[in-house]
């Protein structure tokens, strides 16, 4: 039996719409909560894209500090299908909290083990390493006759009164690593009692790891710790400011992923971390950092320097998740009177 034309055109058209429509319902959404900086999630999903064309990503974004109160708020009935580009630190407790599904993604054994969970299978997989920076405006210093700083120690003398600001550790993950490698490295009462000559000097405590920077870059403050990410993305866009890695060692974290154990999607939140331990991946991270999982990436960021990894001090994972409530109680009691005001 023949079909004409007028009656063949609507049959192709309703089966191309019919077929259009299957392949959009094959489509699976992630709800992704994350402390990635806003400029990393094009690129980064982009990438992830390439090769997972029909799983988007919604994002859910805010500081470290903010996403993690989320998550443990949310621990009865958790929302997210995975957690991406959040501090080790946090993803630490999450795990002791049971919140997650562990899961050795595709090409894990290629990664350097030092950047991940020990258990088998890790619960969490290492992405990159964000280390406290010292942000200082030359213009501004040379102008108010406020020399550059070449040490923590040299941030609590009085010539640095008022020119200071520096993330909340409550808010910021760069707020907390610098605070926990001040504990860990000088020792409880003494990381005390240098924040307290510290916080004389602050004018400001924010609530992003990158916004001291920022400040110190548009001669707001001479002065801004911020992390290494922000401090060379600022540097490159030609603020006057020069880099300064103290000599008694940085404070660092791990932007890592995990699973959120009661995903209802369960293979599209694995091809996820799949991409995240890929070298592809690990060559997107290395446009920000300096330290990456994957050893054969081996990052050139022009204001960072190349021996960024033996700077870093050292950090016990277990001790900044065991004792993160107390030390931002502490913290806020003793500090958070000069908390920029949240919004």
């Amino acid at each position: 039996m023949r079909l004409s034309l007028r009656k063949l055109v609507p049959a192709v058209a309703a089966a191309l719409a019919f077929s259009a429509g299957a392949a959009w319902a094959q489509k699976t959404e992630l709800l992704v909560y994350t402390a990635l900086e806003t400029d990393q999630l094009k690129a980064y999903t982009e990438s992830f894209q390439k090769t997972n064309p029909n799983i988007d990503l919604k994002f859910v974004r805010d500081s470290t500090g903010v996403i993690t109160a989320k998550i443990l708020a949310e621990k009865a009935n958790p929302q997210a299908d995975v957690i991406l580009g959040v501090a080790a630190s946090s993803l630490d407790i999450f795990k002791a909290e049971g919140l997650l599904a562990p899961y050795a993604p595709v090409g894990f054994d290629k990664l350097n083990p030092v950047y991940s969970d020990k258990g088998k299978p890790p619960a969490w997989v290492g992405m990159d390493v964000f280390a406290a920076t010292v942000c200082y405006n030359t213009v501004e210093g040379k102008k108010k006759n406020i020399p550059k700083p070449e040490s923590w120690a040299d941030l609590a003398k009085p010539v640095y009164k008022g020119q200071i600001t520096m993330p909340n550790p409550a808010s910021s993950g760069t707020g907390f690593l610098a605070v926990s490698g001040w504990l860990q490295g000088m020792g409880e009462a003494a990381g005390w009692k240098y924040m307290d000559r510290l916080h004389a000097n602050v004018a400001q405590y924010t609530h992003s790891g990158s916004k001291p920077c920022r400040q110190s870059g548009a001669g707001e403050f001479v002065v801004g710790i911020s992390f290494d990410f922000r401090g060379n993305d600022v540097k490159q866009k030609g603020a006057p400011v020069e880099l300064v890695f103290p000599k008694e060692g940085l404070g660092w974290d791990i932007e890592a992923a995990a699973i959120v154990k009661t995903t209802k999607k369960m293979d599209a939140a694995k091809k996820l971390l799949d991409w995240v331990a890929t070298k592809e991946a690990n060559e997107a991270y290395a446009k920000n950092f300096a330290i990456v999982a994957h050893p054969a990436v081996k990052p050139a960021l022009p204001h960072l320097p190349a021996d960024l990894e033996k700077r870093l001090a050292k950090n016990d994972f277990a001790f900044a998740a065991k004792n993160r409530e107390k030390i931002l109680a502490e913290w806020q009691k003793r500090y958070d009177a000069k908390s920029e005001p949240k919004k």
